[in-house]
């Protein structure tokens, strides 16, 4: 007698533990992500680079949904990680992301399906205790998840970590400087002239082209990050990681890297990423000793002008909103971490401590 395959008739949550399970699904997921969030941060060779750098040695915990059909139709990529907060320790879900992922989110067709299909998945697991999701767009797909976890009683909570600045481009030069104040426009002009005057002031736009991030790590070594020791050529699993990633955009023909030199010398750099219409700025590097010209503004001015002549759409300064990006007059989007608490003594007292004893939390004890 034949034996018939019968097809699920609801959604199918899976675990994926393994870096070999989430290398196969690669297209799949890339495919989720052209039709969803469309962000390179959420591609699979982005996740994977920062996977092989920032946690080589983490346990995934990541979650992939599919319909009836077998179509992989969410996904939440995190790792099982260990903190503390306040003396307590802590089992933790989180996201896998940091501070170099710009931001997170659920990938997701459908969120307000996905959202609470996940979470109920989530809470029939063990071994954690608090679900930490960080640099989360407010208002993004994520929220579905916490919204299915405070439904089900457990404690929440959620804060802004940054407010991120974006500008949306226009379609002309003018009326992006028609934006600006006279001052910061007279600033930029009489900056221009006095470099000029020093000798031939060059821009360059170079696509795909790796090898140039160690000409950035360079300028931003003998500056006040190397000084501080906060450079990228200073951290080892940062500065490959960012090399690494050269490499990755460069083979998807999206790596971008600007220099502003005066004569020979490099006096300011950009690295980015153009991606459906947007560029991101990843790394910003000036010469210091040519403060009083603000090359990286000069150098800002010309990246601006050339992707609104190319028809870009988007420049996302990327991080928090910082004194110089707010001489562009960017728009704010604020970036929050979203918490979810197991239902239990032990979860309540850790939601406790973490929203409501108004103590401040020494950085060592801090979830985070």
């Amino acid at each position: 007698m034949a034996v018939m395959s019968v097809m699920p008739s609801v959604d199918q949550v899976n675990l994926i533990e393994s870096r070999a399970a989430f290398d196969c699904i690669r297209d799949e997921w890339n495919e989720l992500v052209s039709r969803t969030t469309d962000q390179f941060f959420c591609r699979h060779e982005f996740l994977s680079t920062w996977l092989d750098h920032f946690a080589a040695d983490s346990r995934l915990f990541t979650l992939i949904l599919r319909d009836p059909r077998g179509r992989l139709t969410a996904a939440l990529p995190m790792l099982r990680t260990w903190s503390s907060l306040r003396g307590l320790p802590i089992r933790q879900l989180r996201s896998a992301a940091n501070m170099h992922s710009g931001r997170y989110d659920l990938i997701a067709d459908d969120p307000a399906r996905a959202g609470p299909v996940m979470f109920r998945h989530m809470a029939e697991s063990r071994g954690w205790d608090a679900l930490v999701l960080t640099d989360v767009p407010r208002g993004g797909r994520a929220d579905w998840l916490l919204e299915a976890a405070s439904k089900s009683g457990y404690p929440t909570g959620r804060w802004i970590a940054t407010h991120s600045p974006y500008i949306r481009l226009p379609d002309s030069w003018s009326e992006m400087t028609g934006r600006l104040s006279r001052r910061f426009r007279a600033n930029l002009r009489r900056r221009s002239r006095g470099l000029e005057s020093r000798g031939r002031v060059v821009f360059r736009r170079v696509e795909d082209a790796p090898e140039l991030v160690a000409a950035g790590m360079q300028l931003e070594l003998a500056g006040w990050k190397g000084r501080a020791g906060t450079a990228m050529a200073q951290d080892k699993t940062t500065m490959n990681f960012y090399i690494a990633l050269a490499r990755q955009l460069a083979r998807h023909h999206c790596l971008v890297f600007w220099t502003l030199h005066l004569d020979d010398q490099l006096l300011a750099f950009q690295y980015g990423v153009e991606h459906q219409g947007c560029y991101a700025l990843l790394k910003p590097v000036y010469n210091e000793d040519f403060s009083s010209y603000s090359p990286g503004q000069l150098l800002m001015a010309e990246v601006l002008r050339d992707a609104i002549g190319r028809g870009l759409t988007c420049f996302d300064f990327l991080g928090d909103n910082m004194p110089w990006k707010q001489d562009w007059h960017p728009r704010l989007q604020a970036q929050e971490w979203l918490f979810v608490f197991r239902n239990n003594l032990y979860g309540r007292l850790l939601h406790a401590a973490k929203f409501r004893v108004r103590r401040p939390v020494p950085h060592s004890e801090r979830l985070s």
